[in-house]
Order: C-alpha cells, then structure tokens, then sequence
C-alpha cells in the first residue's frame, strides 16, 4: 500500500511539473508541448466559401448542409464598401456596406487595458465579423449575399437621450430582380440587436431563396490568454433535442470532405454562437422553423458557424421576410437566460454546472447584499466552510491522530526497516490499536471537492469579475494581483496548513508533501486574484479548524 501511494504521489508530482514547465514555457511565448503550433493570422484565399451550399429540398441528408459551396469568401480587405460607425449607451458598432455586415463590436462598458473591449472586429489583428445572405439553389449570383454592396437606407447613426431604438436599414438587389431588405434594431440597454431580412422578388421567374446566418472568426488565440488555466474558444450550437455542444477548431479543421459534422445538422430550433472568455457572439432567430446548422473551414486559420434557412417558393410579386436575434456582448448569466433557451450555457463551467450554477445563484445573491465582488467571494467560503464543517472536523481529527502517533510509526521503521513485510504488518497493528484510519483524512475531502472546483470555475468564467475590485491594491479580480501580495500570502497559508498535518512516515512522502504544494503555489501568481483570494480565504478557515482541533488534541505544542 505505501508503494503504491509513493508511485502514484510521484506520478502526480511528475505531471505537475511537467504542466509547470509547459505553462511557463507558453508564458514566455514558447510554442506548447500538447497543442499544435500557432497559425499565423487569416489570409482568406481567393474562391475559398464561407458560406454554405444550398440544400435542394427537406428531403436531402443533414450532412448535405456541411458541404462547402462555391460562393464568395469572407476577406480580411473588402474590395468594395464603405463604413460608419453607429453608437449606443452600450456598444460603438461598426457597419460594412459590402452585404450589410457587422464587422465591429466595442462595448463600451467593458474596459480591456486603455481602451473598451473589442469583440467583433476585421483588422490586421483579428477577423471576427457577423454576415447574412441569401442563396439559391442552382442560381449562383442570383440572390444578394454577404459580398452584395448594398445601400443604406436610415440616416442616424446614434441613440439619442431618451430614445429607446434606433433602426439602421440596408437594401440590395440582383439582376434576377431578389430584393433583400436588412434592418438592425438596437434597443437601449440591451445587447441583443433585432435583425429583420425582407426578401421580394421583382423578377420573371420563381425562386426558392434561403437565408444564412453565420459568424467568421480566426482561430488566433485571443491576447489576453492565460497559459497557466485554459478556456474555450470557438463555435457553438444548441438544439432542444442535442443541447449545447461545443466545436473546437482543431475538430473542424481535421474533419474532412464527406465527414458528418459532430454537432446537431437539423432542426426546427436552436441558435449558433462563437464564444470565448467572458464574451460571446450569437445568432438568434424568432419562433421554430427548419434551419440546417453548419461548421466549416473557410480558409487557412479562418472558420465559420451557421445556420440555413428554407424561405420557400417565392413567386413573382411575392415577398416573405424572417426575423432574429444578433447578440454580441459579455456572459452575464441571468442576461443570457432571458434572451433564448440555453443561451446562459456559453458561459463555460465545464462538467460540473449542475453545482455550479447554484453557486454562482448564490454569489449573486450575496453581491446584492454587499456591493462588492471580493467580499461576496469571502462570505462564499464561509458559507461553504459552514457547510461542510463537520466533515472537514472529521478529516482533521483524523489527521490529528495520524499526527499524533507519527513518532510511535517513525521509531517502529527505523527499528524495521530490513524487514518490510513485518514493517506493514506492525504499523497495521497500531493503526488498529490506535484506531486511526489512514485514509480517513483523504475521503471528506474527496467528497467536498467537486463543490470547491466548481466554485473555481465560477470565479474563472464569471464576466462579473472583470474590472470589479476588492480592496486596496486589488481593483481587478479577473487580472492576477499586481504586487503579488494574495499570492504570497496563499503560499504562506500552504506552507502552515502543511505543517499542521501528520508527516508521513516515509521519507520520500514526507519530502513531498512540501515540495508539491510549493510547486502548485506557483501557478497561483499568475492567476486571476479573485480565485487566489478564494484559495487564501478556504485556507484561513482550513488552518483555523485544523487548529482548534488539534489543541483540542493536545498537539499544539
């Protein structure tokens, strides 16, 4: 049994360091050991698609939906259009005329160093832009598209005081006389513009139009990206039937012509997104209707998610118009949940946000009640130390005891130590006398710690964090603390919870059992301060338990 928590402490060790190092070396813009390495920013190439092929009928395979068309590419440069920034109380948007795109997104509420937060943006920097068209079944070139230079129609260009809307419309037409009407409504407060596409046909002949939504983005990491703790980026779909899943870009750049996609490809729901760290781009549309969802490569580091959906028959004279939702802003948890099912999902909490999901109900409800997102991480702990304080006194006690009989075990080795097997037997023999389980200060823990990494992970992904600050020197909870002082004083509290607990009798365990903690400690002063403040207040209260409790064992001494 001692062999076999000394390979598996060793085994523990040796990936710690090695994620240590690999986390360092990505620190200092050293290329990673596990991912592949960087691309260089997104040169479309000429022809390349970033928007799907039409599906014929109903009747064709979901899968047909993924199969790139031969239709305009999505370009870092447009050849043609002209911009103009439109300003409301909460984002600064930037519109293209080249197919009515969206092509950035400032909020002005979201600091990001000097400046405001950028989301969507088409730089030398960053591709990251919304686009909508039409397309039509064996008529290329019939429809208006993303790359159609269309007209605007609306002339103001900013909300005013005590106005609550404010329309901006875009018109175009082809040679086979398809009108397309595009209006964005904005409305204060909100981060969810309305998007409405008007769609007539002044031509001879019938049509069957289908309207696409989709985002493009580069897969570029984004600049502020920690290389100690990773979260996701990249596409994401949601269904009522498949739920929330998540696409990485490496899965979409593997997936070859033919592969069925590993998200849901049909439905008469559901919306898409691009998502990454506190922020998140999302199409969606009012009401059900058939739509076909698509993840693709568009070009060289350059991918695209969507939907496309059937408009009918449009016969000559006739018109038909859909409306949806373009939402572009922070993951502001109870935002998101009003604006579509699911929507609240693009804030990651990995595989526990059965647990996660209440704790951050419950951070909320404690920031209302004091005004200050440091404290409420404190009154957190505290409450979850409340909660669990007689398991942990359970774990503790039985530490205490492991401590205390530690010199009776450390004689008993020595005195044994050429004879291994009556060494196990004896030292079972006074874990029986004494009654101490050697394991009976590892299972409450075990049991407590899927709550404290959820919490973990509500720290890491609330945009609530960002720019809130604490006290003194701490203004930014989502940023590591400058001076470094949480995380000395976490190392600090380690090192004396450490000491508090019995040192195993093996000279190898015990030699450990200090280093580990100092090893992960330094992945602690990169971190964001809030989840070291987290760690420094759960290991305050560790140490205060552990204490008493000790004392009232007799072991402080």
């Amino acid at each position: 049994m001692t062999d076999l928590r000394r390979a598996l402490l060793w085994g523990i060790f040796s990936v710690s360091l090695v994620m240590l190092w690999d986390g360092w070396n990505r620190h200092n813009g050293q290329p990673s050991m596990f991912a592949p390495p960087v691309t260089a920013p997104a040169t479309p190439q000429a022809g390349a698609s970033s928007v799907p092929a039409p599906v014929a009928t109903a009747a064709v395979a979901a899968a047909s939906a993924a199969a790139p068309g031969a239709v305009p590419a999505t370009q870092a440069v447009p050849p043609a259009g002209e911009r103009f920034v439109v300003t409301t109380d909460l984002v600064k948007a930037t519109f293209d005329t080249r197919g009515g795109s969206l092509v950035r997104v400032e909020l002005l509420h979201q600091k990001d160093g000097n400046g405001h937060m950028v989301v969507l943006d088409q730089s030398a920097q960053r591709l990251y832009v919304a686009e909508t068209g039409l397309v039509a079944a064996g008529a290329p070139g019939a429809v208006p598209d993303h790359t159609t230079v269309m007209k605007p129609t609306t002339d103001a260009r900013a909300l005013a005081d005590g106005q609550d809307s404010l329309a901006i419309g875009f018109e175009a037409s082809s040679a086979a006389g398809i009108k397309l009407v595009k209006t964005y409504t904005f409305q204060r407060g909100s981060y969810a513009v309305g998007v409405k596409h008007e769609v007539s046909n002044a031509g001879a002949a019938a049509v069957q139009p289908q309207l696409y939504l989709q985002l493009v983005r580069d897969g570029n990491p984004l600049p502020d990206e920690s290389s100690f703790y990773s979260t996701f980026t990249g596409p994401a779909i949601y269904t009522d039937a498949d739920k929330y899943q998540k696409v990485e870009f490496k899965d979409i750049e593997k997936r070859k012509a033919g592969d069925k996609p590993s998200h849901a490809a049909r439905a008469e729901n559901g919306w898409v997104a691009m998502v990454q760290h506190y922020f998140a781009a999302a199409w969606l549309p009012t009401g059900n209707a058939p739509r076909d969802f698509y993840t693709r490569k568009v070009s060289d580091n350059l991918y695209s998610v969507g939907m496309l959906m059937p408009l009918g028959e449009l016969a000559p004279a006739a018109s038909t118009s859909v409306e949806a939702r373009l939402f572009v802003g922070p993951q502001q948890e109870k935002a998101l949940e009003a604006l579509a099912p699911g929507l609240e999902l693009v804030k990651d909490y990995g595989w526990l946000t059965i647990l996660a999901k209440p704790l951050f109900w419950l951070l909320d409800k404690l920031h209302g009640l004091l005004g200050n997102w440091g404290w409420s991480i404190v009154a957190l702990v505290v409450l979850l130390k409340i909660a669990f304080y007689w398991l942990n006194a359970s774990a503790y006690r039985s530490m205490g005891k492991m401590k205390a009989i530690n010199p009776k075990i450390q004689e008993m080795r020595e005195r044994l130590k050429d004879k291994p097997q009556q060494m196990q037997q004896e030292m079972m023999r006074i874990y029986r006398e004494e009654k101490v389980n050697p394991i009976g200060g590892c299972l409450p823990i075990f049991v407590q710690m899927p709550f404290f990494i959820a919490l973990y992970w509500v720290l890491l992904s609330s945009v609530e964090m960002r720019g809130a600050p604490w006290l003194g020197w701490v203004t930014d909870l989502s940023v590591k603390d400058p001076y470094f002082i949480l995380p000395l004083l976490m190392t600090a509290t380690t090192v004396l919870q450490t000491w508090l607990n019995p040192t195993p009798p093996d000279p190898v365990q015990a030699k450990m059992m200090w280093i580990m903690p100092l090893a992960f400690s330094v992945m602690f002063f990169f971190f964001p301060a809030g989840l070291v403040l987290y760690w420094f207040v759960n290991n305050l209260l560790s140490i205060a338990q552990q204490w008493a409790i000790n004392r009232s064992l007799g072991l402080n001494k």
